[in-house]
């Protein structure tokens, strides 16, 4: 009788989901059939002079937009001519006008399409994530840090042996990571708010990009090597065989890094697979963060050094090279004031980069990029994370 009872209930179960399954099909059906409506003749006329409006105002604005960053590339090329050769570069060596900005019509809504949904953002890998590849991958836990202390003594301890100064260390830590920021502080997360979403994989004290990790592996692994040998050449046994593993493990990163022609493009490509996010989780390992969390500015200061630029760089000034690169950065170093003040700082940046980046096109010219990074370095170096990295530094 239970049997029979089941099979009875089991029917009417069936009939029910089946009844709310076809309400569900008609009720989607019916929000598909609001969604396309058939707009009248006039709609669709008025739609067709906004969207021929829209289209021509939108393909000149294109026109002008190309025409301003091809100038703008151009002129960089013949910057960097004139430095291979020691010339003197003056002011017509720069393009002097803002970027075109579009202030046509938007775009019409076709009312005869349907409505689309908004698609999701794409996901950003946290740092869960890098824990989860360096383990599956490469059967890798970083050796995170005891307390935040340890990690910035490390940090400060490499940085200092490199020849950085502290004012530069400290500023760019304030300016970077918001002068309280953590080791595995992410952009984006740096406020524990619910919802908060990454934007992009810059971890750490310098906000570097697993792009950013994958081409320091690649190109200063040898280096990375050499050194912690020589660490674990001065430890008991039990903490030397430990470092041991993981050189072990850090020399198959690095073999992995280097499958690819050392260029930024093809370094990015490895930096979204799995093995690549493995690879960014060094940055937090005690051992390893650091190491690449300096490396990123020691390339700035060896770079400018080899240009030929023997004076110290301010925080700000090697900001602008971690900014806009090394080659664009070093061109705004060694600016002259007066040029800074009329020079807009679209010379420096590619379209989407530009785009992308909201200080540069608030402060229009170098010298208030300059001061307006000076006086973020200024605020957030006065907050406790900053503070007690400065600490660190010896007297």
């Amino acid at each position: 009788m239970r049997c029979s009872m089941h099979r009875c209930c089991g029917w009417v179960l069936a009939l029910l989901l089946f009844a709310l399954s076809q309400e569900t099909t008609a009720s989607s059906i019916e929000r598909q059939s609001a969604s396309v409506t058939t707009p009248s003749a006039a709609a669709m006329a008025e739609y067709r002079r906004k969207l021929e409006e829209y289209t021509a105002a939108r393909r000149k604005y294109e026109a002008e937009a190309d025409a301003y960053w091809s100038s703008v590339a151009e002129k960089r090329r013949l910057r960097q001519a004139k430095l291979r050769n020691h010339q003197e570069i003056v002011l017509a060596d720069y393009v002097l006008t803002q970027p075109p900005i579009y202030s046509g019509p938007p775009k019409p809504v076709d009312p005869s399409a349907p409505i689309e949904e908004v698609p999701p953002k794409k996901y950003v890998p946290v740092v869960a994530d890098f824990l989860r590849a360096a383990a599956q991958e490469f059967g890798l836990v970083p050796q995170q840090p005891r307390s935040e202390i340890e990690y910035k003594r490390a940090y400060a301890k490499i940085a200092f042996a490199a020849g950085l100064t502290k004012e530069q260390v400290v500023r760019i830590y304030a300016f970077e990571s918001g002068g309280d920021g953590t080791y595995d502080v992410q952009a984006g997360l740096e406020q524990p708010k619910p919802g908060a979403q990454p934007i992009s994989t810059a971890l750490g004290y310098n906000q570097l990009l697993a792009t950013n990790s994958v081409e320091l592996m690649a190109e200063k692994g040898d280096h990375f090597i050499k050194t912690l040998s020589a660490k674990a050449a001065q430890l008991p046994d039990e903490p030397k065989a430990t470092l041991q593993r993981k050189l072990a493990v850090l020399k198959r990163m690095i073999s992995f890094c280097r499958t690819v022609p050392d260029s930024w493009s093809e370094h990015d490509k490895l930096a979204n697979t799995a093995k690549g996010l493995a690879v960014h989780a060094l940055n937090l390992d005690v051992d390893v963060g650091p190491l690449l969390q300096m490396q990123k500015l020691l390339d700035s200061v060896v770079f400018a050094r080899a240009q030929g630029y023997g004076t110290v760089l301010s925080a700000a000034e090697l900001e602008m090279m971690n900014l806009t690169g090394d080659g664009n950065g070093l061109d705004i170093v060694r600016m002259p004031a007066a040029l800074r003040e009329r020079v807009p700082t679209s010379n420096f940046f590619q379209p989407g980069g530009y785009a992308r980046n909201p200080i540069a096109g608030r402060s229009g010219v170098v010298s208030k990029l300059l001061a307006g990074t000076n006086a973020v370095m200024d605020q957030e170096s006065k907050l406790p994370g900053a503070k007690e990295l400065a600490s660190l530094f010896p007297k």
